[in-house]
């Protein structure tokens, strides 16, 4: 075949030339590189390879890493992991056998990548999000994922997401925008974990952590410095009265003291006082998560379950827990609690929400479920979702559980997991979903920070047109 018939044959002379032509349109200064740059965005871009390998979240637990190949180039992904999987949520697939990693080895995960789903997905193009999703759901043919695992399909749904926007020639946050209507966008508030406890923690502190919103902030950035200065402070305050012993931190980065008593007010005075020795005071709000159905035992709440000595004299009824949270927003600037009761006790969870004190926040209670969020809706039952993608499982349903929410006028929580990677795609999805709020652990850890430093970037990188949500918290278009 000659010259001019391969150049004929794939048309290569009408795509040189226009490469050329927008070169001298720029006024490219280096113009090889520019039309190199032009004819390779004019390819369209298609899935060429996917994969997974077993990797480490920060527990050192086993979890799905997945390189995923187009013509443009490799992208990463991790799938963060959890305790264990809640009747309501999406299953992590695990080997079981005992000898390797306790039973938590991600082997046959791993492999579903590098077989059922790289074959499925390969020539599909990456910013096609939903049909590569769906894909892979009909793959799997199980409501809760259980064939190929959450952990698999979920990092392939957040690898091809971030190869859609190299795509696209976009930024991760605005490809995710863009996927899901949205127009705007706005720069979460940070509720950073300063006091871990619960199942988070080695202390005998019932409710799992309590967290520090800067809403008063003008900025990201500037509420990322309220949030650390506190921490620091709060280091200082706990060093003061338990000595440095107390200053051990849980598993996302929270302090862990260990209180004389089982009383939230001792640990909340000590947050307070930090609070005040920054000097934002009325600039910084408090949130709890209390993971109730983790000390629910029938219908009584045992806020002593991880006492040695217990008294037997701290259980309280549902109506007690109401009083006690009264009680707590009364005294404390708390704008905000998470899962206040057991994840199946609707009734009381409703009648404290309905009392307008704060944000209720549903995590264990739906756990992304659609039909758990549905029927909190119809019900009243709550006002805000926290949002962990792998309890749902792929970028498009994380998408569709948000605009659940958000037609609800909820509030939305973008959250991380106890086991977590340095993979940040949390941070642009917040971003690009406008949830309002992120929670991704303390100002400390590095797989933690990886989000929080995620969103400095892109505040940086939207300059005039970056929008921090602050006191629209709540209300995040």
């Amino acid at each position: 075949m000659s010259v001019q018939d391969y150049l004929d044959n794939h048309m290569l002379s009408r795509k040189i030339e226009d490469a050329v032509n927008a070169a001298v349109r720029a006024k490219a200064p280096d113009p090889v590189l520019y039309i190199s740059n032009h004819m390779r965005k004019a390819i369209p871009s298609v899935i060429t390879k996917v994969k997974a390998r077993q990797i480490l979240d920060s527990r050192g637990i086993p979890t799905v890493e997945v390189d995923l190949h187009t013509n443009k180039g490799m992208f990463r992904a991790s799938a963060p992991s959890s305790d264990l999987s809640g009747m309501y949520e999406a299953v992590e697939l695990r080997d079981g056998d005992k000898g390797s990693y306790l039973g938590n080895s991600v082997t046959r995960a791993v492999k579903n990548v590098n077989e059922k789903i790289s074959e499925a997905l390969v020539g599909m193009d990456p910013t096609l999000q939903s049909q590569i999703d769906q894909a892979m759901l009909e793959l799997d043919r199980t409501e809760k994922k259980g064939e190929l695992g959450v952990n698999a399909i979920l990092a392939v749904s957040i690898a091809a997401c971030k190869a859609g926007a190299a795509q696209k020639d976009v930024p991760l946050y605005k490809h995710i925008a863009d996927l899901s209507g949205k127009s705007q966008l706005t720069l979460p508030v940070p509720a950073f974990t300063v006091i871990s406890g619960g199942k988070r923690a080695g202390n005998n502190l019932a409710i799992q952590e309590i967290m520090v919103l800067p809403i008063g902030a003008n900025r990201f950035e500037e509420a990322l410095q309220m949030g650390s200065e506190t921490y620091h402070h709060l280091k200082a305050v706990i060093t003061e009265k338990y000595g440095a012993h107390g200053c051990n931190v849980g598993e996302d980065g929270g302090f862990a003291p260990n209180i004389s008593r089982q009383v939230i007010k001792e640990v909340l005075d000590l947050v307070k006082e930090a609070i005040s020795r920054t000097g934002y005071n009325e600039q910084i709000k408090l949130a709890i998560d209390v993971a109730a159905t983790d000390f629910c035992i029938g219908t009584k709440y045992d806020l002593d379950y991880k006492s040695a000595n217990k008294s037997g004299q701290n259980f309280k009824s549902g109506q007690d827990m109401t009083e006690m949270y009264k009680e707590l927003c009364n005294e404390y600037p708390i704008v905000s609690i998470e899962d206040p009761f057991d994840k199946e006790d609707w009734e009381h969870t409703k009648k404290f929400s309905g009392l307008g004190i704060c944000q209720v926040v549903g995590d264990d209670l739906i756990m992304s479920n659609p039909k758990r969020i549905k029927r909190a809706i119809e019900e009243s039952t709550c006002n805000a979702l926290l949002v962990k993608i792998n309890q749902i499982g792929t970028v498009t349903e994380a998408i569709e559980v948000v605009k659940l929410a958000k037609d609800a006028h909820w509030g939305v929580v973008t959250s991380h997991r106890c086991g977590e990677t340095e993979d940040s795609f949390i941070a642009d999805l917040s971003v690009g979903l406008s949830t309002g709020q992120i929670k991704a652990g303390a100002p400390c850890r590095g797989e933690r920070l990886a989000k929080y430093n995620q969103l400095l970037r892109i505040e940086e990188e939207l300059g005039d047109n970056a929008f921090y949500a602050g006191e629209d918290w709540r209300e995040s278009p």
